[in-house]
């Protein structure tokens, strides 16, 4: 199942994406919840999973899957040769790091150019959606307190992230989390430890990798976070990207107003976002 929320910035409603086009789930259910905490809670996954209603064939915006997360985790130096490229050795423990939840953006929305900070950087990543509260996870028990996965582009402001000596500042941007296309399910997923990934910019492939690639897994992941921070549902855990980052380049490379980024993953689609001046 592949869940979307469509319609204008702010009047998002959740739907279910098809090959021919979109169900329109308010319009089944005129109370489900928006895709997010409640959404989750109250089990709808469940109840709308075997749902065959019409199909329209809409021409809409689809907005970020997920719907006022209470926060965005991401991983740092997940991949050895991003590590590599950036001059460090692997983290010998997840390294953590936060975007706020107000930098989430559609999976087709532009991308905006910040007037407080220059180097603007993209970065392909797999992100995880919660679906049920969880802490101290096991490993083994990881994938039970997810409920499905996206494409993040964790967009990067450099010259603040290196400027400030903390990223809250520069990853945090409004616009810098476009993620989607839409919430892909397990059902359509068949194997999230081994999926290719990868980020073109203006056509040119910038980024490739895989899943099976990462430091810490997604299982090592879930158990290291949740340890002493409880896990809520429509929570984002975004895992990190693999080397090929513009500001890591020889010269380096950055976004400007014009270019057309799009992140692919296996299984789940691509983002396509174009940058703008704010």
């Amino acid at each position: 199942m592949r869940l979307v929320r469509i319609g204008t910035k702010g009047n998002e409603t959740p739907g279910i994406l098809k090959p021919e086009g979109v169900i329109r789930l308010r319009r089944i259910f005129p109370d489900i919840p928006d895709i997010g905490e409640t959404f989750f809670r109250d089990g709808w996954l469940d109840k709308i999973m075997h749902i065959q209603e019409p199909i329209e064939s809409v021409r809409v915006r689809f907005g970020c899957p997920v719907s006022r997360p209470s926060k965005i985790i991401c991983l740092g130096k997940n991949y050895p040769e991003h590590a590599k490229e950036g001059g460090f050795e692997p983290p010998k423990k997840p390294l953590l790091f936060s975007k706020a939840p107000s930098s989430l953006n559609g999976p087709y929305d532009p991308i905006l150019l910040p007037s407080g900070s220059g180097q603007v950087d993209w970065e392909v990543e797999l992100a995880l959606v919660i679906g049920k509260e969880g802490k101290r996870i096991k490993k083994d028990a990881a994938l039970d307190y997810i409920a499905g996965f996206m494409i993040m582009n964790d967009v990067s402001g450099r010259e603040a992230q290196f400027s400030d000596h903390q990223w809250f500042r520069g990853k945090s941007f409004d616009t810098f989390a476009p993620a989607g296309p839409s919430l892909v399910t397990f059902d359509e997923i068949q194997n999230p430890y081994n999926l290719n990934l990868k980020a073109l910019v203006n056509g040119v492939i910038m980024q490739e990798g895989n899943t099976s690639q990462m430091v810490f897994d997604i299982g090592a992941i879930m158990e290291f976070v949740s340890r002493d921070i409880t896990l809520i549902p429509g929570d984002i855990i975004s895992t990190g990207t693999p080397s090929g980052v513009g500001v890591f380049r020889n010269p380096p490379v950055f976004l400007k107003e014009g270019d057309v980024v799009e992140c692919i993953i296996e299984g789940i689609g691509s983002l396509v976002n174009r940058i703008a001046v704010e």
